[in-house]
């Protein structure tokens, strides 16, 4: 199945998805799926059947979640991609019967939106490797706050942060921006000389809205 009024959103952290599906839904009164919009669902969930996303909401301390290994951490990201696939596209064929456009801030592989959306109705937008790591916790969002004071909090902060780096660098390599950069979608390069709004403008005329 293709849905034909869902409008994709992939890509690495810091590019600017979140803030262009909210743009977008407000412009054209459609429905916003922003980050982890899957979340409504997870307090329903089976652990055995959703290790990886269940892993947080049963987790007792977090600081076993900042203090894991890079190996650790890519495998878990790696296991709730998987599961989040599977949550979103539940979510999206609900969402798809309304008569309204839908934006999505999307975990869905590239290799599946190909099969389940057209090619402009997906758009990829990347960030620098390095700057997805090192601007990490420059957003305000809670989540990310909340992690940056267990670090700061820890014995040996310095020595906890790097160890976090190392798991953000292993999510966010090279190979990983490469992937999308050739993914065959059309692409959004992080650029801080460009505004909001001229980004805002390059989506539409991607998505093909103007």
């Amino acid at each position: 199945m293709k849905f034909s009024n869902i409008y994709f959103i992939n890509g690495t952290a810091y590019a600017g998805k979140s803030t262009m599906v909210k743009m977008l839904a407000e412009k054209y009164n459609g429905i916003a799926c922003e980050e982890n919009y899957h979340d409504v669902r997870i307090s329903d969930l089976d652990s055995y059947e959703f290790p990886g996303l269940t892993y947080t909401r049963d987790l007792k301390d977090w600081r076993d979640f900042i203090r894991r290994t890079p190996d650790e951490y890519e495998a878990w990201i790696k296991e709730t991609t998987k599961e989040c696939t599977i949550l979103e596209l539940q979510i999206l064929e609900e969402l798809s019967k309304q008569d309204k456009m839908i934006f999505v801030d999307t975990n869905i592989p590239t290799e599946v939106l190909a099969e389940i959306s057209d090619k402009d109705h997906v758009l990829i937008m990347l960030a620098e490797p390095e700057i997805s790591v090192n601007r990490f916790f420059e957003r305000p969002d809670k989540e990310k706050q909340f992690l940056y004071q267990l670090l700061l909090n820890e014995e040996n902060p310095d020595e906890a942060m790097e160890n976090f780096r190392k798991c953000l660098k292993r999510v966010n390599s090279k190979e990983i921006y490469n992937h999308f950069l050739n993914s065959g979608f059309n692409v959004i390069i992080r650029e801080d000389e460009r505004t909001i709004e001229e980004t805002f403008l390059l989506v539409e005329r991607l998505f093909k809205m103007r």
